[in-house]
């Protein structure tokens, strides 16, 4: 089960131990609200880039302040703990702000990835990464689209 992380600091601590074993550290992030057959693919994908894979998971918060009042519909703790569950995943820390920039720049991951609808020149921290990767979404899936959905089917909509 992934380690929850309740500081940079911590993350930064192990993230060095796990260096002088030689591993390779992968950082991504995301909302992940109603997780997915294509967040599950993404998260298995951006594992296979290295060895260590941390996932920085936007906050409540955060996501109020992105996506408006109305999100996320899955409280923090439970999309945390749905997290922990997956194989792909060593790590997880929640991040208040709207990027995981903070983040980034402490762990200075050896590959940063993010989906391929982000333009390299948009993607936050990549600086602070040896090398950034972008994955290809297999799915036509999203957390918007289960939504739409089920406010269509309901009649909401």
């Amino acid at each position: 089960m992934a380690i929850t992380f309740s500081n940079v600091e911590e993350l930064k601590d192990f993230a060095d131990k796990k260096r002088k074993e030689g591993k390779k550290i992968v950082f991504t992030n995301g909302c992940f609200d109603i997780i997915h057959a294509g967040h599950i693919d993404y998260l298995e994908k951006a594992k296979s880039f290295g060895d260590i894979l941390i996932v920085g998971v936007n906050s409540d918060t955060s996501i109020k302040r992105i996506k408006g009042g109305k999100r996320p519909i899955i409280p923090e703790q439970y999309r945390i703990r749905v997290l922990k569950g997956l194989n792909a995943i060593d790590g997880i820390i929640v991040f208040n702000e709207k990027t995981p920039l903070n983040i980034i720049k402490a762990l200075e991951p050896d590959i940063l990835v993010k989906g391929a609808d982000w333009p390299l020149e948009k993607i936050v921290g990549r600086e602070y990464a040896k090398k950034v990767e972008r994955i290809e979404f297999a799915y036509d899936i999203s957390t918007s689209k289960i939504i739409e959905k089920i406010l269509k089917i309901h009649g909401c909509k």
